[in-house]
Parts: structure tokens; C-alpha cells; sequence
């Protein structure tokens, strides 16, 4: 098969998921394009870690490592990076599963050597079985999906979402790994943004690098029914904004903030106009949809505030992990 091998990293950290870690492995070995290999990469958690090598002792394409890092996601996803053995390194969450195609897609975009980067989409599965009325499609990001007003087809984008995402191994060489100290660290603060500033540096490093979005390469990502309410819509939205004001830290604003403004600027007022026109229409969940975009720019920017003001009192910086790559 042409193309690139690709191995697959899925960073898991508890044994509350593990009924999807094996789901979202069962979906990366029913690939169209097989994986070359499959890294479970257990975040600190000694129980997890030995069912997990127990699990898959007889599966040859999949290896169970220990995160060699600190804890958090960051660290696992540069243990799994320097231990592939693959071309592409892909990033699976362990609440999701693969699309059969998903891997075939993301190969197609390597095809141009310029491309560093391919993301995929990224579904809701509501644990209710449907979207909350008051919950708009702009802040999907919340639950780690694909959010209305990101473009679709095929397109270049400033950074892949890290749960659906794939790199080139040199994108690693030229930029080095995700930086510690950003991003989600097992169920405490839902932070993030990890993937953002890994990409602004690579797209420094590498200025003809190429970061794309494939919409065809979708996985389905499971949103717990703790995650349908507003008290969680109003905790990720304040830990985004203490996540974008660590990027903004560690590659200023400028780049940090780029597609934001945007989003802010034209995306947002669009929705709160959508869900005031709904709610004059009497169609159902206009009026929340229109106070939860409003509502959680304001707590994204209270969040950016108090980031900022505590990374700048603190002298905050970043350790970005170098990669030795292909370990085996």
C-alpha cells in the first residue's frame, strides 16, 4: 500500500473509560488502511496500565506503554510520539472511535510533501441521545468536537484539533513535541489548547508547512451526560480562556489569538442572531442557544483575564519536549 505507515497513539488515564479505550482500539485495527501500529499510552495509573498489558499481550499491533513524563496529556502524546515507529503519528481519543476511512484519509493528505499536519471531524454522541436544545453547534468545542464556523471540505487551517489529528514524524524533528504545562491533565481542570500552540510553533519552524482539515475523516466522540449541562459548558469555557492565555504566553497574541478574533467577531454574533430569530419563531431553545454563546464569551474572556494576569505574575514559561523518535 502506498503512502505513508502511520501509527496511532490513543492516551488513556482511567478505568472509568474502559469499555471505550477498547472501542476505540477495535476501531483503529477495523481500518480500511491498517495502522501500522497501535501505542496505548496510560497516564500515570498503575491498575489501568497492567489490565491494559494484560489485554493485549497476544495483539502484536498493539503496545501498551507507561506516560515516561510527567502527568497530563501533553507528556503521554510525546511518549507516544518517541516510541512510534510510523511516517504519520495519528492522535485517537480514548472516548472515540474511527471512522473506517479515517486513516485513509489523513494518508491521502500527506501526498503533498509540504503537509505537516491532517485533521479529521469530530462528532457528538450524546449520552442522552440528543443534542441539548439550549447547547449551539458554535461551541462544540466544548465537548471536543468540530464546532459551526470551522470551513469544511478539505481545507488549510492555523491548527488541527488535537483528539482527531495526525502529524508528519518531522513535524515533531522541526518543532519538537507538545509542551508540558499546557493542556488537559486527567479529570482535573478541562483545559486545553495544547495542539494550538504546538502548531503555531511548527508553522515557525517550518514556514512552508502545510495543516489541513479532511472533514471525510470523522470519528465519533462520546459526550458524557455530566458534559449536557450547563454548570460543565461554563467550566470549559473558563478553562479555554486560562488555555488561550498560555498560548498567548508562549507564542504571543498575535498568532495565539488569530482565529479567534474571528470567530468572535463574525461566527458568534451569526449564532446569537440564529437562536434570537429562533426564539421569535417559537422554535425550541432559540433563547438558550443565543444566552449560551453570550454567556460563555463572557466567561472565556473572564478566563483570559485571569490566565493572563496569573502567568504574567508567575513568569510561566513552557518546557517543550525534544523527540528521539522511532524507538521501537
Amino acid at each position: 500500500m502506498s503512502g505513508p505507515d502511520t501509527s496511532v497513539v490513543i492516551c488513556v488515564y482511567t478505568e472509568d473509560r474502559w469499555e471505550d479505550i477498547l472501542a476505540a482500539v477495535d476501531s483503529v485495527r477495523a481500518q480500511s488502511r491498517p495502522a501500522l501500529e497501535t501505542l496505548l499510552v496510560v497516564d500515570h495509573n498503575a491498575a489501568l496500565l497492567d489490565r491494559l498489558t494484560k489485554e493485549y499481550k497476544e495483539a502484536g499491533q498493539v503496545r501498551v506503554l507507561a506516560n515516561a513524563g510527567p502527568r497530563g496529556l501533553s507528556a503521554g502524546r510525546n511518549t507516544g510520539i518517541a516510541a512510534a515507529r510510523g511516517d504519520v503519528i495519528a492522535f485517537l481519543d480514548d472516548d472515540a472511535v474511527a471512522e473506517r476511512d479515517w486513516l485513509r484519509h489523513f494518508a491521502e493528505g500527506y501526498a503533498d510533501p509540504r503537509v505537516m499536519a491532517v485533521g479529521g471531524r469530530t462528532e457528538p454522541v450524546w449520552a442522552s441521545g440528543r443534542r441539548p436544545a439550549w447547547f449551539p453547534e458554535e461551541f462544540d468545542w466544548i465537548v471536543g468536537c468540530t464546532y459551526k464556523g470551522l470551513p469544511a471540505g478539505l481545507v488549510k487551517v492555523r491548527n488541527v484539533l488535537g483528539g482527531n489529528a495526525s502529524f508528519r514524524r518531522t513535524a515533531f524533528d522541526a518543532a519538537g513535541g507538545f509542551a508540558t504545562g499546557i493542556g488537559r491533565d486527567g479529570d482535573k481542570r478541562p483545559l486545553g489548547c495544547e495542539e494550538t500552540e504546538l502548531c503555531i510553533r511548527l508553522t515557525r519552524a517550518r514556514p512552508d508547512a502545510i495543516l489541513l482539515i479532511d472533514d471525510r475523516a470523522v470519528i465519533h466522540h462520546r459526550v458524557p451526560e455530566a458534559r449536557e449541562h450547563f454548570g460543565y459548558f461554563r467550566t470549559r469555557a473558563y478553562a479555554e480562556g486560562l488555555s488561550k492565555a498560555l498560548v498567548a504566553r508562549s507564542v504571543g497574541t498575535d498568532k495565539g489569538l488569530e482565529s479567534e478574533r474571528r470567530y468572535a467577531t463574525r461566527v458568534l454574533p451569526a449564532g446569537v442572531v440564529r437562536g434570537l430569530r429562533d426564539f421569535l419563531l417559537a422554535r425550541p431553545g432559540g433563547a438558550g442557544r443565543a444566552g449560551a454563546i453570550v454567556a460563555g464569551v463572557l466567561t472565556a474572556a473572564g478566563g483570559y483575564a485571569m490566565g493572563s494576569v496569573r502567568a504574567r505574575r508567575a513568569g510561566t514559561v513552557f518546557t517543550v519536549a525534544e523527540i528521539e523518535g522511532g524507538s521501537g
